[in-house]
């Protein structure tokens, strides 16, 4: 039997939009908290935080725009945020303090939540069911390029440029993120009456879709352990004298997850989401133990190999568990249930984080990070893993 066919012009669009999204996301997330540093002389708290207000401005903006693109058109909206995410990579160059920047993080983090989320809902309703997982996979490939080349991108002009030219860099992957969707054909959802009134009001259910609540939490918490690298790898490797070694990390980590996430999703689609979960989190686990051990650079990059394999596939796969069962008019809302919480705590991470390395140092949090990342194993199994059955192929394992 013929597979129906999974690149399409809509999907490789939306591929390509979601790239420029994400590489617009991490050019900046990774030199933000020196910014605020070395510029306005911010603590580790406060550049924390200039880090994570990004991702707290994407959090708010996800309790709304789940219900309101069935409301006013998707197409409409993504262009509203990529409109606004052009508007605030401009911003950047314009900041004079620590409190605008904050600000121009804050917004820019209400684009980045805007178009993730509308992006995410358009490409889990032209994705074909019995390729669901492999078609969430790829896509999330997209995302896994970018995590690559931007902390490479804007480190390397870091180094050898200016913080000017990653904001300059920074503005022009917005500008090519706006002009994709243009050829975008994707058909909106038609909502019956019934289903655009049970989207008014402020009822729980116009915000969160409940059965996407407690993947989203664990891929969450997982995601709140990952920050630690994003912000404060930098530093990091600054102290422990490995700043070239970590300029290529993001580099391994991306090949990793570009190499498996292919079959990682034919996997998930055949086999079940805990063929793959329970691996991939023990993966991560390693990889945090190896990075808060590494005194050289071989290490520290085969760490890159083990948290790359495991963010990856917890990554896509827990998506793709919170995406397959909602109904056509709901996957923009179980979208963003999922990436509420992955955003909010993320976004808190670096906050947190930053207090607590002037108490332990950076090796000692990143000990703690491999203890956290056992402990969600625990809560993945008590929340989802135990109720789900060895049966083969998404549909049954989901139906359990």
């Amino acid at each position: 039997m013929t597979k129906p066919k999974l690149w399409t012009k809509n999907f490789t669009l939306l591929a390509v939009t979601n790239f420029f999204v994400a590489l617009n996301f991490y050019i900046t997330m990774v030199i933000v908290s020196s910014y605020a540093m070395e510029q306005f002389g911010a603590n580790p708290s406060a550049g924390g935080l200039a880090a994570s207000i990004f991702v707290i401005g994407g959090f708010i903006a996800r309790l709304f725009v789940g219900k309101w693109m069935e409301q006013i058109g998707r197409k409409k909206m993504l262009f509203i945020g990529l409109g606004l995410n052009l508007v605030m990579s401009l911003a950047y160059l314009v900041t004079t303090n620590l409190f605008v920047l904050i600000i121009v993080r804050f917004l820019h983090g209400v684009s980045f939540g805007i178009n993730s989320t509308v992006i995410g809902a358009i490409v889990a309703n032209i994705i074909p069911q019995e390729r669901f997982g492999e078609g969430i996979a790829y896509s999330m490939l997209t995302v896994s390029l970018a995590t690559a080349l931007g902390p490479f991108i804007s480190m390397l002009l870091y180094q050898y440029g200016s913080f000017t030219m990653v904001f300059v860099c920074c503005s022009g992957v917005a500008l090519l993120g706006l002009v994709c969707p243009i050829f975008l054909t994707t058909p909106e959802i038609k909502l019956t009456d019934q289903q655009l009134n049970s989207l008014r009001g402020f009822k729980i259910s116009n915000f969160l879709e409940i059965k996407a609540v407690r993947i989203s939490l664990v891929c969450g918490l997982i995601y709140l352990c990952y920050s630690s690298v994003i912000s404060f790898l930098t530093p990091y490797a600054k102290a422990i004298d490995l700043t070239m070694a970590a300029s290529f990390f993001f580099i391994i980590y991306s090949g990793i997850v570009l190499i498996s996430r292919p079959f990682i999703g034919k996997l998930f689609d055949l086999r079940g989401e805990n063929f793959v979960m329970y691996p991939s989190m023990v993966s991560f686990m390693v990889g945090m133990f190896m990075l808060s051990k590494a005194h050289n650079a071989f290490l520290l990059l085969c760490s890159a190999l083990f948290i790359g394999f495991g963010t990856g596939a917890i990554q896509s796969c827990s998506m793709a568990i919170a995406l397959k069962n909602a109904p056509a008019h709901r996957k923009g809302i179980a979208n963003a249930t999922f990436l509420m919480f992955t955003d909010f705590l993320s976004g808190i991470g670096p906050f947190v984080f930053g207090f607590i390395i002037p108490l332990i140092g950076y090796r000692g949090l990143y000990s703690v990070v491999a203890v956290l990342a056992f402990c969600f194993l625990i809560l993945y199994y008590c929340l989802h893993g135990k109720n789900t059955g060895r049966s083969k192929g998404i549909d049954a394992s989901l139906g359990n």
